[in-house]
């Protein structure tokens, strides 16, 4: 769709009072228009434009731009307040309950989700039991830009803390919002939409533990979920890890800041056993969970012909798949896939890259501090990035240690014929390692000489801690 008509240019200026607050927009004009609104809804005499059960299914052109005048209108806090003092949402919950015009209840879910940014109309919403079961029941919809507006106002009421908890409990007590959501991450090709679910989900499970969990052990009983004919249909025996791989699998290329949102999404989960083991025990092993980071890091971010400050724009989804990955190799590196010659030596590059690149990234922001020394703004900002990098460097070490205590000698010997482990590459990993992991290193260093004598030695004289405890 092309964006909505833009608000009208009003003549409440002429009429002395028919203002909306301090804006130019015409009380009696949004008046008419929702009286009108219930008018579609609820018509005195049959429409020839109505479906056999009384309800049109398509808006007039008027009436559709009148509208969607009234849903950019809303933006306005004036206007919101206008439309909450005249029981505007009493009137869409109406809608939501008769219309069988998807066009119609997107523009309504999409005003109300206007209304919602505005932290008093958003806790007369979220308190409204019926008006709240109604919207959670919109994500059964089978109209992608319904079901887009309706992920949006959700976020909205999810990220204001006076009712966060409000919808929390409301869609804890709601096992259909879990199929529904399952639903669209594993079936929709609509990226946007996928993102804003995501974002949906990331928050939940950000918000409460209670709920992640009853998610990561549903799936266990077949239920009712969306129909495009509004009959009910059985959905599959949903399990959310799968569900959730479908979804980053279709925005990976789209959207970098979709992707970073799943990655969350997996990295939450890695927080409770349960999830761990979700992942780690899911039907196919873990395999397709691993083969996907495998690719994003080993052949999507922060590749060799990327330039180093590549690492600040990816730090956060780095930390986040490098997260999972330590988590899977930590709780199941019996798993055919962890123990894969391939996967070892290409993590091992990858993870050292990332940290040479972060400390060029570290570099350059030491220098950058110098500069603006005097910029109270441009020092906070600077420690911020130190911040977020140093987590992405603490993930990142924690993974790379786990891996060097597993490697064989086998895998040494590929990796040196290969070029991967060399003194460059090694004196960076002990030099990030040293002295938190030094038992993981000192693992290394034994299998090291008997693959490489000299590289062994050579990388003792370079850190002498190692050789005192030899």
């Amino acid at each position: 769709m092309d964006r909505n008509p833009s608000p009208p240019c009003s003549d409440a200026e002429e009429e002395e009072g028919d203002a909306v607050g301090n804006t130019v927009y015409s009380k009696h004009w949004l008046f008419s228009v929702l009286t009108r609104l219930i008018e579609v809804i609820a018509p005195a005499e049959p429409d020839p434009a109505a479906s056999p059960e009384g309800a049109r299914t398509e808006l007039d052109e008027e009436m559709e731009n009148d509208i969607c005048k009234v849903w950019d209108m809303s933006m306005d806090e004036d206007v919101a307040l206008f439309l909450q003092e005249f029981n505007a949402p009493d009137i869409f919950m109406g809608v939501f309950a008769k219309s069988k015009c998807p066009r119609l209840t997107e523009i309504c879910v999409g005003i109300l989700g206007n209304m919602a940014c505005f932290q008093d109309i958003c806790m007369s919403i979220s308190k409204d039991e019926n008006l709240g079961q109604l919207l959670l029941q919109r994500l059964c919809d089978s109209d992608s830009p319904t079901l887009l507006e309706t992920s949006r106002l959700l976020l909205t009421c999810l990220s204001q803390p006076e009712v966060a908890n409000v919808w929390v409990e409301r869609i804890r007590e709601n096992p259909s919002v879990y199929d529904c959501v399952c639903f669209i991450m594993s079936s929709s090709t609509n990226v946007e939409l996928l993102v804003k679910v995501g974002e949906v989900v990331d928050k939940l499970f950000d918000l409460d533990e209670e709920l992640m969990l009853n998610w990561i052990k549903n799936g266990t009983s077949r239920s009712v979920g969306p129909s495009v004919d509004d009959s009910p249909e059985e959905l599959p025996d949903f399990k959310i890890v799968p569900c959730i791989l479908e979804a980053a699998k279709q925005v990976r290329s789209d959207n970098p800041e979709g992707l970073d949102v799943y990655m969350h999404i997996l990295q939450l989960l890695t927080t409770v056993d349960e999830g761990i083991q979700a992942i780690v025990q899911a039907p196919d092993g873990g395999k397709d969970t691993w083969s996907l980071l495998y690719d994003l890091v080993c052949q999507e971010l922060c590749q060799p012909d990327d330039p180093p400050i590549i690492v600040q724009e990816q730090k956060t989804v780095l930390a986040s798949i490098l997260s999972v990955l330590s988590a899977m190799f930590a709780s199941q590196t019996e798993q055919e896939y962890t123990r894969m010659r391939k996967s070892k030596s290409c993590y091992f590059v990858c993870l050292i890259r990332i940290l040479q690149y972060m400390e060029g990234c570290g570099k350059r922001a030491v220098d950058n501090s110098k500069e603006s020394e005097q910029e109270e703004t441009g020092r906070t900002d600077v420690n911020e990035e130190d911040f977020h990098l140093k987590i992405l460097k603490d993930i990142c070490c924690e993974l790379l240690s786990n891996m060097l205590q597993e490697l064989t000698k086998e895998n040494t010997l590929e990796g040196l014929h290969q070029g991967h482990l060399n003194e460059q590459t090694c004196s960076c990993a002990f030099q990030n390692l040293l002295p938190l992991y030094f038992a993981s290193v000192e693992s290394f260093l034994e299998v090291l000489r008997e693959a490489d004598q000299t590289l062994a030695d050579n990388l003792e004289k370079r850190f002498p801690s190692l050789k005192v405890h030899t």
